[in-house]
């Protein structure tokens, strides 16, 4: 797992930060999932989505979700989500 992410001063308190979250068994948790650990390395809290979501930083099984949010970024033009779900990707 990177830390590379992580502001180690917030990881503590998660900074306020709150995931809205599906249920574990629901069928779009893993996508959730995906997307709270990239918007949280956006923020320096990689730390507390992985506690959030029960997944670390380059999991495998959330990697096809990555993919998606890795393309619908780039068509985005957002350059810091498509870096970040890259280096998720590596």
């Amino acid at each position: 797992m990177s830390r590379a992410f992580v502001s180690e001063d917030r990881e503590d308190s998660y900074g306020g930060k709150r995931f809205s979250l599906p249920s574990p068994d629901d069928p779009d948790f893993d996508a959730a999932a995906a997307r709270a650990l990239l918007d949280a390395a956006r923020e320096g809290m990689t730390g507390a989505a992985e506690r959030a979501t029960g997944f670390y930083w380059g999991e495998e099984r959330l990697k096809p979700h990555v993919e998606r949010l890795r393309a619908e970024a780039v068509r985005n033009g957002d350059e810091r989500l498509a870096q970040l779900a890259e280096r998720f990707l590596r």
